[in-house]
């Protein structure tokens, strides 16, 4: 899981992207947020993964203050999920998370030309292009 931003303001206020990816079948869920807080990653995690696919095995996560919080901590342990740090020196140890984003920007800077506060109407359609593409 990672975070991307901050990107121009877009609707609704969001200015940040939080994206998970799933190492064994390399896809990707991410979401527009306006913050990123303990409440919006966990909000996000239970939406997006665990009620869709199903409660994980590990979270492999930065160590940013959203990630280390006891609320999220005791939610993610109370699950029987294994919390995962990368070191801050070695981002490439969530080295799915890094490729993901890259591609996510790439995409999204193709389509976006001087339209940058269009980037989260744009989102659905770049997860679709990267999912569908093997």
């Amino acid at each position: 899981m990672d975070i991307l931003g901050p990107f121009p303001i877009a609707k609704g206020q969001c200015k940040f992207l939080l994206v998970d990816v799933d190492y064994f079948t390399k896809w990707v869920e991410a979401e527009p947020l306006a913050s990123i807080t303990a409440a919006n990653v966990q909000k996000f995690l239970w939406k997006n993964i665990i009620t869709r696919f199903g409660i994980p095995h590990a979270l492999i996560i930065d160590n940013g203050l959203q990630f280390t919080d006891q609320k999220l901590n005791r939610f993610i342990q109370d699950l029987g999920i294994k919390h995962r740090f990368t070191s801050v020196e070695h981002p490439q140890s969530n080295g799915q998370a890094e490729v993901a984003n890259k591609v996510i920007l790439t995409e999204l800077k193709k389509r976006l030309g001087d339209a940058k506060g269009a980037w989260a109407e744009e989102l659905l359609e770049v997860l679709w292009v990267y999912r569908c593409t093997p």
